[in-house]
């Protein structure tokens, strides 16, 4: 049987053109709730389109969770938050048996109850604040979409993503991320103050009225789907690959940091360039999309050496030393 390759090459290219539009979309949509964070929005698409997962830092007040959540009822998932406490246990999370009786037999059985892990976006509300063991608890999730409870494996929906989010000013009652948690994460997702005119807009609308209740949906859970599988067909020629791997390779060499970039922090760097060349209409990679998401994707992976004399582990610090080395490294024409 032929295979028609006109066909699927135009099915790809509306699939691509469906893309962009939907972005447009659901930009038009969250900022009916939020004013501005246009760069965050996209960032948090990009990992979602690779299945990734995003770690937000941004100081209290600069409504975080409300734009995750408007982000989730824009792309009709279904959404989960977690308040991370110091009492927060790993059951509380993944879920735990509890037995349960058959009225009509009599005859007692475990039967396990979902916690919120279960949901498409997950978002881990100040996951700093719980224990090593709770945060633990999200290992196996994040790595491989499932999680193990009593010697059961139960798969979690379809597209899954966990967002966490992070005070960096407070230190006080926390417990800093391990390599191993932050490494999980695709990017670093950084909520800034707004702009003056933009916090007017803020300030000037009436807090009696919310315009959540006139979002509307833009994506399926099945468009999503079919969008990570595109992400996959996106080019990434040879000379960029070594682009790639020269940075990589830099972070290891740096003597300004102790702890260099992971082959899973670069796997996560070669999938969020091709997903950020699908959001703007291309199927093929550009240098600028490995160069602009480099500090988001490396910056938390890395850690600074602390026999230059640093004695804090900071994230803008780690940013600023990918941006000297991609300043330094030959750019592919």
């Amino acid at each position: 049987m032929a295979i028609d390759t006109k066909a699927i090459v135009r099915e790809e290219d509306e699939l691509l053109d469906r893309l962009v539009a939907a972005r447009e979309q659901v930009l038009n949509e969250v900022r009916k709730v939020i004013v501005g964070q246009d760069e965050v929005i996209d960032q948090t698409l990009i990992s979602l389109f690779v299945g990734g997962h995003s770690l937000v830092t941004g100081a209290p007040g600069l409504a975080k969770t409300l734009l995750i959540r408007t982000l989730a009822n824009v792309l009709e998932l279904s959404f989960k938050r977690i308040q991370f406490t110091p009492d927060l246990m790993p059951s509380d999370i993944t879920g735990t048996d509890i037995i349960e009786e058959d009225r009509s037999t009599g005859h007692r059985k475990l039967e396990f109850i979902h916690g919120p892990i279960f949901a498409n976006i997950v978002l881990a509300d100040e996951i700093n604040r719980t224990t090593p063991k709770t945060q633990s608890s999200l290992l196996e999730a994040m790595s491989e979409a499932q999680i193990s409870v009593d010697n059961q494996t139960y798969p979690l929906r379809q597209p899954f993503m966990v967002i966490a989010t992070q005070n960096p000013a407070e230190y006080h009652g926390t417990f800093p991320l391990p390599e191993s948690q932050l490494d999980r994460f695709l990017m670093r997702v950084s909520i800034g103050y707004p702009a003056p005119e933009e916090e007017k807009k803020v300030l000037d609308r009436p807090q009696s009225l919310h315009p959540a209740h006139e979002i509307q949906a833009v994506l399926s859970v099945q468009d999503i789907l079919d969008l990570q599988d595109q992400v996959e067909k996106v080019r990434l020629e040879e000379s960029l690959m070594d682009y790639l791997l020269s940075i990589v390779l830099a972070t290891r060499r740096s003597e300004l940091l102790s702890l260099g970039v992971s082959t899973r922090g670069a796997l996560a760097l070669c999938k969020a360039a091709k997903a950020l060349a699908l959001v703007r209409h291309r199927d093929y990679c550009l240098p600028d999309d490995i160069k602009e998401l480099a500090p988001v994707i490396i910056s938390h992976r890395v850690m600074l050496n602390r026999s230059q004399g640093i004695r804090t582990r900071s994230f803008d610090q780690t940013e600023q030393v990918i941006r000297d080395i991609l300043e330094s490294l030959p750019v592919p024409v």
